[in-house]
């Protein structure tokens, strides 16, 4: 029996394995799931935890629920991957495979950022885990007067949407609270403007505008000054806090130091349109763990995983896999008061106004805040609760369509 090695549960790596099982026979492919953690994480519902908007336990559940029968679950700690004798190293076994999929995602590593560690869960926050979105909700609780800064320290980070949806939900919890007019909101970005794509930045941008939060561009963080509370850029330029939400810099899984798979920043060089890895045979690439240049969100990993499960199925008989993957992403930014934006964009097209899913009615609005965008964002952890993790099919296109979707011209003074 042939075997397929999928490292890593979380939402690619379960996704895979429910369309893998569906798609090859149990008695000649033998699936493995490996992970070191029983409990399976909705990201995504993690900026919401400091808002009081979702509980630790609404983000939760067990792994478990989401494998398939037929796909064997192991526990155990990944240490290494010898791509030469296809094997993977694990605390308690090793363990060989015909094929190999990389769903190790990626996490925060809040020590690259010279003295960021002296202030961490103090005055320093994050909510890109979920022991920082719940110290997060405490330090916020009581905070009504004040700095509040969000730095990215760099790219890729999970989520790109993620510190615009924070610093708008912000900017509404303190005015629920009352205290809004007490409490300045800044976001610190090393990009160039509010988002990475002009039409969707100037749009985003002109809603800080109007919530009265500034946005600090191209600033490229050399430290953090814990003790008198500022930041600092690689120029000296300074930015004072009284609370920093930091997205320090995300890198990939540590087994795959010194793999020969692994980028500087330990993501996977993966081919961007097959998803295979470039720097291997046998080896697939999904989710945050990769390098491609997409958005490291759910939904991507939904539409990475229909590209690479037809590859492997490919491969397995014969054929050359297909460049399918257009980086195609589809994220919702709650801009506060039950509003939410909806943006939709690949490689070759940026965010762009109209209707989404179907073209000319929605019912959900592109690049416009509305209630039903709202609400469709709520919806959606539903959805990856009972839908998404499944395998089920969503009307939703793997790969992005321009019906629908109006030209926009960017003006700039």
């Amino acid at each position: 029996m042939k075997k397929i090695l999928i490292l890593g549960s979380g939402a690619g790596g379960t996704m895979v394995a429910n369309n893998l099982r569906k798609k090859l026979s149990p008695k000649q492919w033998d699936v493995t799931i490996i992970d070191n953690d029983e409990i399976h994480h909705y990201q995504p519902g993690w900026l919401f935890i400091p808002f009081d908007v979702y509980t630790p336990q609404d983000c939760q559940k067990p792994k478990r629920e989401f494998i398939p029968p037929g796909v064997n679950f192991v526990l155990d700690e990944v240490v290494g991957i010898d791509k030469e004798s296809h094997t993977v190293e694990g605390k308690k076994n090793k363990y060989s495979y015909d094929w190999l999929i990389i769903a190790s995602g990626c996490s925060i590593v809040p020590e690259e950022v010279e003295g960021m560690m002296d202030g961490w869960r103090k005055d320093i926050h994050d909510f890109y885990t979920l022991d920082g979105a719940v110290a997060l909700r405490e330090k916020m609780k009581y905070f009504d007067k004040g700095r509040v800064v969000l730095n990215i320290a760099e790219l890729p980070y999970k989520c790109p949407v993620a510190p615009l949806e924070y610093i708008f939900m912000a900017d509404w919890f303190f005015d629920v609270k009352g205290v809004r007019d007490d409490v300045e909101i800044e976001l610190v970005t090393p990009m160039a403007g509010a988002f990475s794509k002009p039409i969707a930045s100037s749009i985003l941008g002109d809603i800080a505008i109007q919530k009265n939060i500034k946005v600090t561009p191209n600033f490229d963080i050399a430290q953090v000054n814990a003790e008198e509370k500022t930041i600092e850029s690689h120029k000296g330029e300074k930015v004072d806090y009284d609370l920093l939400i930091a997205i320090p810099p995300n890198f990939g899984a540590a087994f795959l130091e010194g793999s020969g798979l692994e980028d500087p920043l330990r993501f996977v060089d993966t081919d961007h349109f097959t998803l295979k890895a470039k720097n291997a045979d046998n080896i697939y690439v999904v989710g945050d763990a990769t390098n491609v240049p997409a958005s490291k969100a759910g939904a991507v990993a939904h539409y990475e995983s229909e590209t690479l499960v037809d590859n492997i199925i490919r491969e397995i008989d014969g054929q050359e896999p297909k460049p399918t993957f257009d980086g195609h992403a589809t994220c919702f930014i709650c801009s506060g008061h039950e509003k939410a934006f909806l943006i939709d964009f690949n490689y070759e097209y940026e965010p762009l106004p109209g209707k989404f899913p179907f073209p000319g009615l929605g019912p959900f609005s592109l690049l416009g805040d509305s209630y039903l965008n709202y609400w469709g964002k709520m919806m959606f952890k539903w959805v990856y609760w009972n839908m998404m993790l499944k395998g089920v099919e969503l009307p939703l296109e793997d790969q992005l369509t321009m019906a629908g979707k109006m030209r926009h011209t960017l003006v700039t003074e």
